[in-house]
């Protein structure tokens, strides 16, 4: 019995929730937006816009060209906020939830004879009927179920909308060889791009490497862990390992420009930074992202020596920013993520002695913030962008009211 993780994945989830407060918008295509403007971006669509091409980060105007029907919404973070707890107690009541991954996503603990195959079917299709009792019928889910997390995940991508896929470790890693690279959790654009240059194109090709190769390719450990998930081995999960704390702005028409940009972005790290302490981490390395007007990215990243420092970010976001394309002005939307990060106990420290004495400024600084607001005290390389930052997309973590009020 290798089965060990259950995972919930809800379908179209700002979207869907919108459809369930909204009975109107019920079978209707959707598109939740972050303003009304043929500019912007939808931010998330419902299965119904999707079958018409309309996805996350579709510019409205297209999406109209798309599909002519499509009702567009404002987001109301809040509201997904508070259905997410919903869903969260409603799935615990059925089995365990060991832990929250994003907004719309939870991995659930299988214990004992709940790991055999039928069992865990059984315990699936109880979460999806408890769900639609407790926080409504337009909210679907894909449930996938396997002997770690990671398969856990993979398996939910695999049937969208409302699907159910089990994977047991006697099928890996075979079973994954007909995903692409970019179908892995952990493998985004940069990482395709790593595994391109060590000769890596297909899942097959991945799985064929041993621990050491992918050491080597991850420079890390990253690396043998991503043998063993792909294997279904049972990863007991590192603090920093895999995760990142990101945030990203869709801009107004009126701030479509380098300087408003750039303010923006500046805003974000030091928002990220906030929340960095408080989850008693490092950030090794930050990426600084860009979408244009007329879909076109840029992104760098920047490894840095662990450190929670804002300055430090401010500095490194400043020389990314000069690296960037002068060609291209209309910029759409901004994005930063801190990463590799690492915890109190494999924090390596500083050589300096003012690493210390920063902290303490940095922990009245986030006090201040937290008792009075994000406004309250602030690097005025900012100051432009000081009514921005607050609350908006909530897909990677839950927003926390002290860090994001």
């Amino acid at each position: 019995m290798t089965l060990r993780s259950l995972l919930v994945d809800f379908n179209s989830y700002f979207a869907s929730v919108e459809q369930q407060v909204e009975p109107r918008l019920r079978g209707r295509p959707v598109g939740v937006v972050p303003m009304m403007a043929d500019t912007t971006v939808c931010i998330a669509a419902s299965i119904e816009a999707k079958t018409f091409g309309v996805k996350t980060g579709t510019k409205v105007g297209d999406a109209k060209k798309l599909c002519p029907g499509i009702e567009l919404v404002l987001a109301r973070h809040e509201v997904y906020i508070d259905f997410h707890h919903r869903a969260v107690a409603a799935v615990d009541t059925v089995v365990p939830v060991r832990e929250v991954l994003s907004i719309d996503e939870m991995d659930c603990e299988l214990t004992g004879r709940w790991r055999e195959p039928e069992r865990a079917l059984g315990l699936a299709r109880k979460v999806k009927e408890t769900l639609r009792g407790a926080v409504g019928e337009c909210l679907r889910t894909s449930i996938g179920i396997g002997p770690n997390t990671f398969i856990a995940k993979t398996a939910s991508d695999m049937m969208k909308p409302d699907g159910l896929v089990l994977i047991e470790q006697r099928e890996l890693p075979r079973r994954l060889f007909g995903l692409a690279l970019r179908d892995l959790s952990g493998v985004g654009k940069q990482m395709e791009k790593r595994l391109l240059r060590h000769g890596i194109r297909t899942v097959e090709d991945l799985c064929g490497r041993t621990r050491e190769e992918l050491r080597a390719v991850w420079g890390g450990v990253g690396g043998e862990i991503m043998h063993d998930r792909l294997r279904g081995e049972a990863v007991a999960s590192r603090e920093g390992d895999t995760r990142s704390i990101s945030h990203s702005s869709v801009l107004a028409p009126e701030r479509r420009n380098p300087a408003d940009a750039l303010a923006i972005l500046d805003r974000l790290v030091q928002k990220a930074a906030m929340r960095l302490r408080k989850s008693g981490h490092y950030a090794s390395r930050i990426t600084v992202a860009l979408r244009y007007l007329d879909g076109s990215r840029w992104d760098a990243d920047m490894r840095l020596v662990d450190t929670q420092d804002t300055v430090l970010f401010l500095h490194a976001l400043e020389k990314l920013w000069a690296g960037r394309p002068k060609d291209r002005r209309t910029i759409l939307q901004v994005g930063m993520a801190f990463s590799d990060l690492v915890s109190e106990a494999g924090h390596t420290g500083s050589l300096f002695a003012a690493e210390s004495k920063s902290k303490s400024l940095y922990d009245t600084l986030d006090k201040l913030n937290a008792r009075f607001g994000r406004q309250a005290v602030y690097f005025a390389s900012a100051h432009k962008a000081r009514d921005r930052g607050g609350m908006h997309i909530a897909f990677n973590h839950i927003p926390d009211p002290e860090t994001e009020k």
